[in-house]
């Protein structure tokens, strides 16, 4: 395998297909620097932190890229206000720490791809006069830590700004709200366009690969992993000076392939959220109910043209495909309406999706509400595993971790170069998008910008502008887009992963699928 040239996905170069058979054929007798096992924003992130050190990398999922976790958050690029609010509450240090960290990689992430995270405002209704100042100093501290960071100022609302951002939002129990600002992204976008950034810069990946066996070395300390194409059953050996294990929630399973003594950490937890076909919040702006009765947060966000409800945060068990649960959907209208004055119901809901968070666990912790959100990297027999931690802050728990293999493997690398990192569709040559999509309809063209950024007319170089469903801005150009550049394989990673149809509206969704499909066994 090459080096990489670390600066390529900053250079307007011709974007080349990302041929899935090429790539398996690199891995199926490859020798490399890196392999990271586990294709999420984790994965992504010590894939393209590897490359950036001059290393040979190469990734490989079970799944599609961010078909787990990464595509199922809540959609915030956040610092952590309550994290604050217990570094102050019980003077952790750590998890002081932990906020200046997150304020930093969120301006980073906001920088490096505008088009597919931006600033957003979330207002946090107040019910005791006492709340007031109580939020407003604490959001203030929040603003003062983000320095140079800040995206903007927090303040006071009065009951009648808040009922302009939420017309439905019942203000009568109200004192007023606090605002502040934060980040929003389309998650899953976003890592794609991270492995995307690996594939321009070198890096050799491949979706639907399972890992069969963790390779050893007579000493046995793991040494690669052989692994099986789930599409074409292609049997693939992979030999590594390293291999990074950044399977999320299934984290200790391949710990106890490299260790069998190894201690089980992990801990998952599941997040539901409710997609609501139905405008909420026609400013813009997101709330952020503080405390449920049972102690929990709840966001309401725009997201993508819709409004988006969530989280739950309960004990689960691990699966490929969580869903949802009649319980869970019901605890979310149950307690969002609490605070409407117009209330939601069950059939404004137009989609719902379930993601499983990985938390480290402790003995002595019995809410996974408690367990820890930050990372951690660990050893077993020469296995490095990556995991905790939160997708605001994939690129420094990346070079953390590649620090240590580094180190450990006395690797010949440079330090990590991916502070400046700009993604594909952020190159900032935008004159050729611009003029693509000036003659478009004004809600397919806002799309594909926010999509695809400065790309969006090689998009429609790929097929035609005619919408999939009406009233919705998707593109026939997309679908061939999706599975010729941006590594799809199935119709679930194109509608779940690539155009985000099947987080936002099944029933669209439904009907693309049909259309799909034939591309699909086409291909």
């Amino acid at each position: 395998m090459s080096v990489p040239n670390p600066a390529a996905t900053n250079q307007t170069t011709a974007v080349q297909p990302w041929n899935r058979d090429d790539h398996l054929d690199r891995l199926a007798e490859a020798e490399v620097d890196v392999l990271v096992i586990g294709g999420g924003a984790s994965g992504a992130g010590v894939l393209l932190d590897a490359l950036s050190r001059g290393l040979t990398a190469a990734l490989v999922d079970r799944q599609d890229f961010m078909a787990g976790t990464s595509s199922r958050s809540t959609k915030l690029i956040h610092g952590g206000v309550r994290y604050l609010e217990q570094a102050f509450k019980g003077l952790d240090y750590g998890k002081y720490q932990l906020v200046r960290e997150a304020l930093a990689e969120r301006k980073r992430m906001l920088s490096m791809a505008p088009h597919l995270a931006w600033p957003l405002t979330l207002i946090t209704p107040v019910k005791s006069l006492i709340g007031l100042p109580y939020y407003r100093f604490g959001l203030g501290l929040y603003d003062v830590l983000s320095g140079s960071q800040r995206l903007g100022k927090s303040r006071i609302e009065s009951t009648a700004d808040m009922k302009r951002a939420c017309p439905s939002l019942d203000i009568k129990p109200l004192k007023g709200g606090v605002s502040y600002m934060d980040g929003q992204f389309d998650d899953a976008r976003f890592g794609i366009a991270m492995v995307r950034s690996a594939v321009e810069q070198g890096g050799t990946v491949a979706n639907h690969v399972e890992v069969n066996e963790l390779l050893k070395h007579d000493d046995g300390t793991v040494a690669g992993a052989r692994c099986t194409d789930l599409l074409g059953k292609r049997s693939l050996t992979i030999r590594a000076k390293a291999v990074v294990n950044c399977t999320g929630p299934w984290t200790d399973t391949l710990r106890l392939q490299a260790d069998p003594d190894a201690k089980p950490l992990m801990t998952v937890s599941s997040g539901i959220h409710v997609v609501l076909n139905k405008t909420l919040l026609p400013e813009g702006r997101g709330i952020l109910i503080p405390e449920t009765d049972d102690g929990r947060v709840l966001f309401m966000l725009p997201w993508l043209g819709k409004t988006l409800v969530g989280t739950t945060d309960d004990p689960a068990e691990l699966s490929d495909r969580p869903e949802a649960s009649q319980s869970e959907i019901d605890y979310i209208i149950k307690h969002i309406n609490e605070w409407l004055d117009e209330p939601v119901s069950h059939s404004d809901i137009s989609a719902t999706f379930s993601g499983l968070r990985p938390l480290v666990s402790d003995p002595d912790e019995s809410s996974t509400s408690g367990l820890t959100r930050d990372h951690v990297v660990l050893q077993d027999k020469g296995l490095f595993s990556l995991t905790g931690g939160k997708w605001t802050t994939w690129r420094r728990m990346a070079e953390d971790c590649m620090d240590i293999v580094v180190k450990t493997k006395g690797l010949n690398a440079r330090a990590c170069q991916t502070q400046e990192l700009r993604l594909p569709g952020a190159n900032g040559d935008t004159a050729a998008a611009e003029a693509a999509l000036k003659d478009l309809p004004e809600d397919i063209a806002d799309y594909l910008w926010q999509a695809y950024g400065d790309r969006a007319h090689l998009v429609l170089a790929e097929g035609s502008p005619e919408r999939l469903v009406s009233e919705a801005p998707y593109v026939e150009a997309e679908l061939v887009w999706a599975m010729r550049y941006e590594g799809a394989c199935k119709a679930d990673d194109v509608l779940y992963r690539r155009l985000r149809v099947g987080m936002l509206d099944q029933q669209a969704a439904d009907q693309i699928g049909a259309r799909l499909q034939q591309l699909v066994n086409a291909a």
